[in-house]
């Protein structure tokens, strides 16, 4: 058996959590509810009477949609290519996605896939050019 390619399961747990995000703002738009609203009515209005985040958190799930799978003109680049800018941007992606009451699960399972681009990056693994394939090693006697 091969080695666990950490990078394309933290992928494939981002673009599961991305679809989640966006079918809860879209839940969002007909239901808005703050996740906290039990502790305070304070975020009310990020919600109603305009769907401030509701619109965030669609705009960041088809964003992390574009970004995972990739779209064409994301593929390739250097932020396609970076662990360092998921782990930048995921924390934020989560914290919006927590906010909303039907994020939740997207937001459990964004921490999960940083967790896993950490421990992906803590081992050095990269991130190819080319979408969904796996570094190529060097050729015999080269070091």
């Amino acid at each position: 058996m091969g080695r666990l390619i950490k990078n394309h399961w933290a992928r494939l747990i981002t673009l599961t959590a991305a679809t989640y995000q966006i079918a809860a703002a879209l839940e969002g738009f007909f239901w808005p509810k703050i996740f906290f609203d039990f502790l305070t009515k304070t975020l009310d209005p990020a919600v109603k009477p305009v769907p401030v985040l509701q619109i965030i958190n669609l705009l960041m799930g088809l964003w992390m949609l574009a970004w995972e799978w990739p779209l064409g003109l994301i593929a390739g680049s250097s932020i396609h290519r970076s662990l360092e800018a998921r782990l930048a941007v995921l924390p934020l992606t989560a914290l919006a996605a927590v906010l909303i009451y039907q994020g939740t699960n997207s937001a459990l399972y964004y921490v999960v896939a940083m967790v896993v681009y950490f421990w992906a990056y803590s081992e050095g693994e990269i991130v190819c050019a080319k979408p969904w394939t796996l570094p190529q090693r060097g050729g015999r006697g080269k070091v």
